[in-house]
């Protein structure tokens, strides 16, 4: 919908649509095809709210700038909505065929304390860290993702993985162990 106001959609006309073939080939190297529009509308909604409020120096460096953080913001909400809590993750997500009681219940122990671990790890070191190991994304996919640099993502892993050998080393997982061999029985 274009703006009301005649001077407004003047402006519009004038400064903003000139440069939307050229955002939309910026938008493209960063987001996938399907999103590029709602990047497009979004951007313009915020830009019509700054020049609202005369506070539009640069209308293209605005645009770009603005089309930049929209885009982050939509890849935040994604992987705050893709990224599942630990504690959701199936407590078996291998076939017990053929293994015995013991197998069983020792590779359930060992994935409550991987669980316990990548929770004990901090909030985007977790993040970055399932979206590696769980969804096999690679480092650029994972930092367009979650809005950050490719070597925040490798530091992130470096640190994810040092706390965990930390983790498995230090006495948490010893407790970790008692409590998973020595939980109380619910009655059926």
């Amino acid at each position: 919908m274009p703006p009301q106001d005649s001077e407004t959609a003047r402006w519009f006309a004038e400064q903003v649509q000139p440069h939307e073939a050229t955002l939309r080939g910026y938008l493209h190297k960063i987001a996938a095809w399907g999103d590029i529009d709602d990047l497009v509308q979004e951007t313009y909604v915020r830009l019509l709210r700054v020049h609202s409020r005369n506070e539009v120096r640069s209308t293209r460096g605005l645009l770009f700038t603005l089309a930049r953080n929209v885009a982050h913001d939509l890849f935040r909400r994604r992987a705050v909505a893709q990224t599942a809590s630990i504690s959701e993750i199936d407590a078996s997500p291998f076939p017990d065929h053929g293994l015995g009681t013991a197998e069983i219940v020792s590779r359930q122990e060992e994935i409550e304390i991987l669980r316990t671990a990548i929770e004990a790890l901090p909030k985007r070191c977790r993040a970055v860290f399932v979206l590696r190991r769980f969804e096999n994304l690679s480092h650029r996919e994972i930092a367009a993702r979650l809005g950050i640099a490719r070597h925040t993502v490798e530091r992130q892993l470096t640190e994810a993985l040092r706390r965990c050998g930390e983790f498995f080393a230090g006495p948490s997982r010893r407790k970790v162990m008692v409590s998973c061999r020595f939980r109380p029985k619910t009655r059926g």
